[in-house]
């Protein structure tokens, strides 16, 4: 256990110099290619360089914030372990007695509590290198930056508004979550815990950028002097406290049939969000929770509300089912298909076609990303082994079932857990 605090600590002494460049800057500056210093300012005379800048643009003001606000979200799906994993227990005549056969699930939750000053004390490392987003692979996102409309009224005339900045961008992110979590029995039937994460963002970055002249003919735009090509790239990383997580949990049917408890938990904004150590905002979330056990299988329903405090963030209806199964008196494995339903239409949208009417009708795609529901569904399998001295190690594997929002392929997490 000692040794897996100090790794997770460890985190905290890793971080690469950001210097005043924020990750979130430097999202934005894989798309300068100028030397103005702003997003898509180009490096011609008569002020040509600022017609494709995506605040004078109708149309292609969100592309960027688009990619760093995923990123952003991205963050506050992260799962963290079980509020009461572990042994749990009921008071009866004065001595403990263990309700529960399993060390429990891993990221689901289950009815039963701790028990009266019962204390759970755990330490895990998860790691995600995010690989699509929306379905479309990360390093193969293309965007299209369209002219502003400078003539008539017309778009399209003068002919050279029908330019497109066309760029191909490549991004690596990754995280690395240090979490060290305890939940307190205050009552047989009431926890209490609080979950603490260590951050590691990495970033790294490229992009080719060329102008695609209107139907071959010359162009007064240029990326750099004499070409209409140019290529960028950047990359960072920041190490700090995340969200920190404050939780309770109350089972409401002690010794029954069917369990049936409920959750409730609070996300506080204590990470960087600019460089995507948290998201920026409160985010809280309600959960009903029914399980039951039926000899050494123990399913679990999961459903609820998470409230998401941001302007560009959805709040969703959650959903999760799966079970824990007691494999011999030392191990137990865990699975979990969880799931996130975005509420209302999503807060972070690719802006719509881009409609020309000059020479002739047309409409440019702003980018490869569809606009769609960012709904997330995972399935999570894994295992605790009991080692000895009360000692749990914890392994799991998280895996993507659909599209929704940015994704890794795969994800690991890795963790010992102690009940005293």
């Amino acid at each position: 256990m000692r040794r897996l605090l100090s790794a997770v600590a460890a985190l905290l002494l890793c971080s690469t110099s950001l210097g005043a460049q924020t990750l979130r800057d430097r999202v934005s500056s894989l798309f300068e290619f100028g030397t103005c210093g702003e997003p898509l300012c180009l490096n011609v005379p008569n002020n040509h360089g600022r017609h494709f800048i995506p605040e004078l643009v109708e149309g292609n003001s969100n592309v960027i914030g688009f990619l760093a606000d995923a990123i952003g979200t991205s963050i506050s799906g992260i799962p963290i372990s079980s509020a009461s994993g572990g042994y749990t227990y009921q008071f009866v005549n004065g001595a403990p007695v263990q309700t529960s056969i399993s060390a429990g699930p891993i990221f689901g939750e289950r009815a039963p509590t701790l028990g009266r000053h019962r204390v759970l004390l755990g330490a895990n490392l998860t790691r995600f290198s995010f690989q699509s987003l929306r379905g479309v692979p990360m390093n193969d996102l293309e965007f299209n930056f369209t002219h502003q409309n400078v003539g008539s009224p017309v778009y399209g005339d003068p002919e050279f508004e029908n330019d497109v900045l066309e760029v191909h961008t490549a991004v690596d992110f990754s995280l690395a979550i240090g979490t060290i979590y305890a939940a307190y029995g205050l009552l047989d039937w009431l926890d209490v815990g609080v979950a603490v994460p260590l951050v590691h963002a990495s970033l790294r970055g490229s992009s080719a950028a060329m102008i695609q002249a209107f139907e071959g003919a010359d162009t007064p735009h240029q990326l750099t002097p004499g070409s209409i090509t140019a290529e960028t790239s950047n990359e960072g990383s920041a190490t700090g406290v995340g969200d920190v997580a404050l939780r309770m949990k109350a089972n409401l049917t002690p010794g029954a049939a069917f369990d049936f408890g409920v959750l409730g938990d609070v996300r506080l904004p204590t990470g960087d969000e600019q460089n995507f150590l948290g998201t920026g905002y409160v985010t809280a979330r309600g959960l009903a929770i029914l399980s039951t056990r039926i000899q050494n299988f123990s399913p679990h329903l999961n459903g609820g509300f998470l409230y998401r405090g941001g302007a560009d963030a959805n709040d969703a209806i959650l959903l999760t089912a799966g079970f824990d199964q007691l494999i011999s008196s030392r191990a137990t494995l865990a699975f979990d298909v969880l799931s996130e339903w975005v509420v209302g239409d999503p807060a972070i949208s690719v802006p719509g076609p881009v409609e020309f009417t000059q020479p002739f009708v047309r409409s440019v795609q702003p980018s490869s990303i569809p606009n769609m529901r960012d709904d997330i569904v995972n399935a999570a399998i894994g295992a605790k082994l009991l080692v000895g001295r009360g000692v749990t190690v914890v392994v799991d594997g998280l895996a993507p079932l659909n599209r929704g929002g940015m994704r890794p392929d795969w994800g690991w997490t890795v963790g010992l857990e102690r009940g005293f």
